[in-house]
């Protein structure tokens, strides 16, 4: 069956993916001409954008058969630990994510407690994350805007003050941006969608799974 949310999917990831490299690599890839002479016979260079995926004739093709050699490598563990200079200055900045998060959640109706019975990570490790002990990586960012439906505004400013920021030769964080954008919260469709690219490293609790105990 053919949902009508992962053709959109698709067609997003095409019109967006910026990794050159690999999908020049894709098997039928036909490289653009990338430079034009101008009626005044000057020679320009078109933006590298003109090698995305959404130019290519038989764009659909190409996509199933680079899906075929996807598999999530961009793994990390859902947190870090601060430097020592960080746990200095963190006390004195107006905003760090510990600082920033309680604001955020309010506008979603969530709290703490609610959101970390939606992840799968350690009750010890979460609450670890909203005292400000430890920081949350990128795919653990992308849980709590998933499981709290946020807007991209407030996902971008939880990145922002971690130094992060989605990046578009990143296939999960392309497909994390398109859930985000088109409000793709739905749990069914939403690891429809996150299966599709075989993104398994986002720390969503699924509702089969039992919250860890002590989850806050």
């Amino acid at each position: 069956m053919e949902y009508s949310y992962l053709r959109e999917l698709d067609e997003f990831f095409c019109a967006q993916f910026a990794d050159y490299v690999r999908i020049a690599a894709i098997r039928g890839y036909s490289m653009p001409e990338m430079l034009t002479v101008g009626q005044d016979g000057n020679i320009t260079r078109k933006d590298s954008k003109h090698m995305r995926l959404v130019y290519q004739k038989d764009w659909a093709e190409l996509l199933a058969q680079f899906k075929e050699g996807l598999a999530d490598t961009e793994f990390t563990f859902g947190f870090s630990f601060p430097s020592l200079s960080d746990r200095i200055r963190d006390p004195f900045r107006k905003q760090t994510f510990a600082k920033l998060l309680p604001a955020v959640l309010k506008r979603y109706d969530e709290t703490a407690e609610s959101v970390g019975k939606k992840l799968a990570l350690e009750p010890k490790i979460w609450q670890g994350i909203v005292k400000g002990k430890l920081y949350p990586e990128k795919n653990t960012v992308m849980a709590v805007a998933l499981v709290c439906h946020m807007q991209m505004a407030d996902v971008n400013n939880l990145l922002l003050v971690l130094g992060l920021e989605l990046k578009p030769d990143s296939v999960r964080d392309i497909v994390f941006e398109y859930l985000i954008m088109q409000k793709v919260f739905n749990a069914e469709m939403r690891d429809r969608c996150l299966a599709e690219y075989r993104i398994d490293t986002i720390p969503i609790r699924r509702e089969e799974e039992p919250a860890e105990e002590g989850t806050a």
